[in-house]
């Protein structure tokens, strides 16, 4: 066990998203710069989150897509089968490749990366224990950016056949049965994935709808291919208790004040996530915390304490990992003696749902909220060329833009590409383009993308 002291101008707790890109910034930007990473570079995004389920979500469509190809003029001699160890396998280089990638970043720009707990000493000291060394590292600025974890629900902890978001992506197999408690995001993409798979899904969600806080309209397509896949929705239900038995797990809930239950092979909790911000030793320091233990900041991401920043799931605002890398990318600069302050004028929101749900800026309901005469554009997929070929007519775009300026404010899409499309929306609302400009700008033909400028021409007619 060695002991030693390390200087630098630049800490940062946490090598997700938003903790390797700050490093990679502030590296960049001629700071000496030391990373202290608990378990993995990449962060849970890129082991546990969105890499590896946005892989098994394109080997679930891919799977489904056979489905379709004696439609499409294409027979298949013989049965289709999944190996999911090699799925899971191939899931594992894309995440290897990618770490080798970002070490390679940190390697060219003289980053110290050690593994370890970092746990605060004061304002301007961490100590850092491994089972090789313990450090204690003087600092003249910190990046906090250490992420979230899965909620854990205090009457069904996770266990062997109680599982996380993170757990799942690991399963060895497909199970035949599993219960799905929570109807958000996280739970919706994992479902579909699964029972196109071939799993019998149960989704248990406590509000009145799955995918609750999105416009009914884009969800309405989504609703409608979880009910093809025979996923079984259960809306203003509580899970109450859960059974584990040796080879299944019995769940009771309650649905409309009726008490019922259900056995599944394993059961999936997808509730939420809170921020990583306990034992840190934040006691030793002056920063501040609010009620729901995020760590409070300003418009820089600077805490109660000048010296340290907080960036990602553990400050308030969407659990995304772009945020996150946002928020790097300022602090970075910040630290560097720059003045910028973080706007958040667009965030784009992706649920990889079938189909996907894409939004930015602000809905039709939002923009009359607060007042603004609005006008609305929409076109469905189904009018695309590109979308017809490719068996995906179900979806729409809408643009919404101020009626005055006829500036974009806001977009919403669902259908396939969704999650692609929104990066001109959000664009086209950070630099202020108008209708005009959307309209006028030339899409190659034919592509998905072509759907804007049509949504953009809908909205003028209604004032032409």
């Amino acid at each position: 066990m060695t002991n030693e002291i390390v200087e630098t101008d630049v800490v940062v707790i946490g090598a997700g998203p938003g903790g390797y890109i700050a490093a990679i910034k502030a590296a960049q930007l001629g700071k000496s710069v030391v990373v202290i990473e608990k378990q993995e570079v990449g962060g849970i995004c890129l082991h546990s989150g969105c890499i590896p389920s946005k892989a098994l979500i394109n080997v679930a469509h891919k799977y489904d897509e056979i489905k379709q190809f004696d439609s499409l003029g294409i027979e298949l001699n013989g049965n289709v089968s999944l190996n999911f160890e090699k799925t899971q396998k191939w899931k594992q280089e894309i995440i290897n490749q990618l770490l080798n990638g970002i070490k390679k970043l940190f390697k060219i720009n003289k980053i110290k990366l050690i593994y370890g707990e970092a746990k605060f000493v004061s304002n301007h000291e961490i100590q850092v224990k491994s089972d090789v060394e313990h450090l204690n590292i003087m600092f003249e600025q910190c990046i906090i950016a250490t992420g979230s974890k899965p909620i854990e629900l205090p009457l069904i902890p996770f266990g062997r056949r109680i599982l996380s978001s993170t757990d799942v992506l690991n399963l060895k197999n497909i199970p035949a049965r599993m219960v799905v408690i929570g109807g958000g995001y996280i739970g919706i993409e994992l479902s579909q994935v699964f029972a196109k798979l071939g799993c019998k899904i149960t989704i248990i969600e406590g509000t009145k709808s799955i995918l609750p806080g999105f416009d009914a309209r884009l969800i309405s397509l989504v609703k409608r291919n979880i009910k093809k896949s025979n996923i079984n929705v259960y809306t203003n239900a509580m899970a109450k208790q859960v059974e584990e038995h040796e080879n299944r797990v019995t769940v009771t809930y309650m649905e409309n004040d009726v008490e019922q239950s259900i056995d599944a092979d394993y059961i999936l909790v997808t509730v939420g996530r809170k921020p990583n911000t306990s034992n840190l030793g934040l006691d030793n320091t002056s920063v501040k915390l609010n009620h729901k233990g995020y760590l409070e900041v300003d418009n820089q991401c600077r805490s109660s304490v000048p010296n340290i920043f907080a960036i990602g799931d553990i400050i308030e605002g969407p659990a995304l990992a772009h945020k996150a890398s946002y928020e790097a990318k300022v602090v970075a600069e910040v630290i560097a003696g720059r003045n910028i302050f973080n706007e958040y004028k667009v965030i784009p929101l992706v649920v990889f749902s079938d189909p996907e749900i894409a939004v930015v800026g602000l809905s039709e309901e939002q923009a009359r909220e607060q007042g603004k005469d609005v006008l609305v554009g929409k076109i469905s997929y189904g009018a695309n060329g590109r979308a017809l070929t490719l068996v995906a007519p179900e979806g729409s775009v809408t643009l919404i833009a101020d009626k005055q300026t006829k500036q974009v404010i806001g977009a919403q899409i669902v259908g396939i590409e969704a999650s692609n499309l929104i990066a001109e929306c959000a664009l086209a609302i950070q630099i202020g383009a108008t209708l005009e400009e959307l309209s006028l700008t030339i899409h190659a033909h034919p592509t998905i993308s072509e759907i804007i400028p049509e949504a953009a021409e809908m909205a003028l007619r209604s004032i032409y």
